[in-house]
């Protein structure tokens, strides 16, 4: 897939404000500062297209973004160590939830994981929540340019390990800094979305 034409088009907070259109929809998760607005500038090959900040939290609706005319890229609030309320975080979880349970167009969940360490308790329960209502998860290693390619192997199998990953979900190491895995992520894309 060649990615052509990507605009923001709304954020969302509830189910009657969601589009109402019935295109394919991908969901990008992963904790606060995994580096998701990031991936998703490097997809589009936009530089900010999605706002990336180094202060955690900084997404807080659920962001729709249409891809050539034909799918939306969703964003949705990190989770994990966001310098914001329990009650906001509360807020961000019933507002993930109820869009994951209810919308039908969600084809695929993208979940961040940093590929340097080992998956947190909180992704862990993402995995699992997605899992349990049926959604592709595709897992995203982000920054692999921060380790030496010889931890690779042993990093994959900490974080496949970690999270108990269905044999049949995909896993793609990446780097946003130096474009790597990107082929392999439109590859994706291009099973994903019928054309």
């Amino acid at each position: 897939m060649i990615i052509k034409k990507s605009e923001f088009i709304k954020s969302a907070v509830d189910l009657k404000s969601l589009p109402e259109d019935i295109r394919t929809e991908i969901m990008f998760c992963g904790r606060s500062n995994v580096g998701k607005s990031s991936f998703i500038n490097m997809v589009t090959n936009r530089k900010s297209l999605a706002r990336t900040s180094s202060n955690p939290g900084k997404t807080q609706t659920l962001n729709f973004y249409l891809i050539n005319d034909l799918f939306y890229f969703v964003d949705v609030p990190g989770y994990g160590y966001a310098n914001v309320s329990k009650a906001i975080k509360e807020t961000f979880g019933k507002m993930i939830e109820t869009y994951v349970k209810n919308r039908e167009n969600l084809k695929l969940a993208f979940l961040l994981v940093d590929f340097r360490h080992k998956p947190t308790e909180d992704d862990c329960l993402m995995y699992n929540f997605l899992k349990y209502y049926n959604i592709n998860v595709c897992v995203i290693a982000t920054k692999c340019d921060k380790i030496i390619k010889g931890e690779y192997k042993k990093q994959t199998e900490l974080i496949k390990n970690t999270l108990k990953m269905d044999a049949n979900d995909k896993f793609i190491i990446t780097s946003s800094e130096k474009r790597i895995g990107l082929d392999n992520v439109l590859n994706l894309l291009d099973e994903i979305i019928e054309l």
